[in-house]
Formats: structure tokens, sequence, C-alpha cells
């Protein structure tokens, strides 16, 4: 099997995970949208096989997970969270790539990663209440949901996905580099 092969199919597996692990938290809406399970295997997917596959895996997984279970809502979530997932996955791929494969790094691309996805989020969804009447989006609600109300989430993925990537590297299964 060749590199590329192996990345398209780690690609598949992340997807896979994408449109999953929103059920574990699925019967408390709340709780998901803390701990945000989706975004994992997005950002896994960019430390693993790399910016671009992160970015088409980031912004395939909440539209295909409408459109086979009906969550999240398309309309402004979904879209919305199609550019911020895009995002992570790119950035996480591309960070990885380009700073040193040291452990700090790896902390240091997804913070970098998440920030700069929950600011294409918060840009997204500001586009959106311009172009939707109904739908009102300023600085307050930009804070409250993409770092007060995300805070366990941005808790949850800073300690398990370094780990995840740490085991992944060591087990020589990473195809970003």
């Amino acid at each position: 099997m060749t590199s590329t092969t192996k990345k398209i199919t780690f690609a598949g597996m992340f997807l896979a995970l994408a449109l999953l692990l929103p059920f574990l938290t699925g019967q408390i809406p709340q709780i998901g949208n803390a701990l945000s399970p989706m975004h994992i295997p997005v950002l896994l997917c960019g430390f693993v096989c790399g910016g671009p596959l992160g970015l088409v895996v980031g912004f395939i997984a909440p539209l295909l997970r409408y459109m086979l279970f009906g969550m999240p809502p398309i309309f402004p979530t979904g879209i919305a969270m199609a550019f911020e997932l895009a995002i992570y996955g790119l950035a996480a791929g591309l960070l990885y790539k380009r700073l040193p494969k040291k452990t700090p790094y790896i902390y240091v691309s997804l913070i970098l990663s998440m920030i700069i996805g929950r600011i294409v989020w918060g840009a997204a969804m500001f586009v959106i209440s311009l172009l939707v009447t109904d739908v009102q989006f300023g600085l307050s609600a930009f804070l409250a949901g993409a770092f007060i109300k995300a805070l366990p989430g941005i808790i949850l993925h800073v300690v398990l996905i370094p780990v995840i990537v740490i085991a992944l590297k060591k087990a020589k299964l990473m195809f970003n580099g």
C-alpha cells in the first residue's frame, strides 16, 4: 500500500469518526455542543494526513452528517461548522508539517489551529447574520460560542489530541511530515 493510499484510507477513517463520535453525546445536545466531538477526528486528520486532506474531511463532515442524520442543523450551524472544521484540518496539518516535530509544537499547532478555526467560524456566522435578518451575531455571541461555551471541548481537545498524535507518531502512523 502506497503512502498516498494510506493517507486517503486514514482520512476516510477520520471522516467516519467525525460522523460517529457525536452519537456519544447526541442524547444531551448541550454536552455535545460543549465537547465538540466532531472536531477531534478532523484535527487528528490534519495532523496525520496533512492539511489538504484535513481541509476536505473538515468541510465534508458536518454537511455529510446533516445529510445522513439531520444533525447538525444545516443553517446556520452546519455551514459555519464546515468552514471552521475545514480550517481546523488545514491549519493543523500545515502547522504540524512546518514546525519542529517536538512535543511542545504539537500543542502550538493544535492551539493555533483552534484559534484560527474559531475566528473563521465567527466570520462565517457574521456573514450569515448579514445575509439573514433573523440571525443576530455580534462580538458577545462570538465570544460566547467560540470560547466560553466551548471551554470544556477546548480543554478536552488540548488534553486528548496531543496524546493521540504522540501515540500515532510512535506507531509510525503519521503521513504528514
